[in-house]
């Protein structure tokens, strides 16, 4: 059963609505006792070249952007705390918005983020790598990015894994993510769609031999995965006419499909990368992000380890 009583909302200030906030409310109500606590990260680099204000003026002109801040906070979230809902308000100043939202995850020992996400052009990928993208590499917790649009109960949602894989942390990322479809799905009233896709013929393959049949190779290869993802609907109880096998790479596929089936969440892993591999252009899930017209939940398997460190981020 899926588990969000304490959950993370990062807020946008150049945004006068925080779609993450109001899907987050609509999850906190879905469950019993849960706390919301919207963090705003904050940085200017001119309060920190000021030659002209010591070292404490500095810090007096950081604490009173805090505070003004927290004042906004606490005037957005004051209908709902009117309603009953227990919120908190963290207003940090750093430099690298990801890593504050991290820390915060680890310190505060949240099962949630929610933040709102938008479409990033090539060159944004190509040269930086923008905040949504280094959450799902690096947070600990699910991470549920959110776009324009809103949950209905009724709905349906997808769980988007893949069956052909002999790596056992893929494996236990596939029922990580079916668990937490299921789950999700009850607590939406929705339906789970499991969905796996596979690689069509390789061109080059077609060409250089002339006797080789691309129909036939394509038909054995998704009654394989058809055969693999029934295997794994069937040991959650699953109906096989809420599986789906698509041919086709998945940053192309998936958003079609969550198209054709009007999903309002697709569920998906990410297996987290560092290094050099980092510095590439994203893996499956950073691709489909700004493709897929519903919202996504990224989980990390079960024994991912952060690599940024647990401080504080408080002034």
């Amino acid at each position: 059963m899926v588990n969000y009583r304490k959950i993370l909302v990062v807020i946008n200030p150049e945004q006068e609505r925080q779609i993450a906030l109001e899907r987050a409310v609509k999850v906190a109500e879905l469950e019993t006792d849960a706390v919301l606590t919207l963090l705003l990260t904050i940085y200017d680099f001119s309060y920190e070249m000021t030659a002209m204000l010591s070292s404490d003026e500095r810090d007096e002109m950081r604490a009173g952007v805090i505070s003004q801040r927290r004042e906004w906070l606490d005037e957005i979230l004051t209908p709902y705390r009117a309603r009953g809902m227990q919120c908190e308000v963290k207003v940090v100043w750093h430099s690298r918005p990801f890593e504050s939202v991290i820390q915060e995850v680890i310190n505060g020992k949240h099962d949630l983020v929610v933040k709102a996400t938008h479409h990033h052009n090539f060159l944004q990928t190509f040269i930086f790598t923008p905040t949504d993208w280094h959450l799902l590499r690096k947070c600990p917790c699910p991470v549920l990015l959110v776009k324009e649009g809103h949950w209905q109960r009724g709905g349906n949602i997808i769980a988007a894994i893949n069956c052909s894989s002999d790596d056992k942390e893929q494996q236990g990322l596939n029922d990580r993510i079916t668990e937490e479809g299921l789950g999700v799905a009850d607590l939406l009233g929705a339906s789970l769609y499991l969905v796996n896709t596979f690689p069509g013929t390789p061109v080059n393959v077609a060409i250089e031999l002339p006797e080789f049949d691309p129909h036939a190779y394509n038909e054995a290869i998704r009654k394989h995965h058809e055969s693999l993802l029934l295997s794994h609907a069937e040991r959650y109880q699953i109906n096989p006419l809420w599986t789906r096998v698509a041919e086709g790479l998945p940053e192309e596929v998936l958003p079609d499909l969550a198209d054709e089936l009007k999903a309002s969440l697709m569920i998906m892993g990410s297996v987290g990368r560092t290094g050099l591999s980092a510095a590439l252009l994203g893996n499956t899930a950073e691709q489909v992000i700004d493709r897929l017209p519903c919202d996504i939940l990224i989980l990390k398997p079960a024994d991912y380890q952060c690599p940024v460190e647990a401080k504080s981020t408080e002034p």
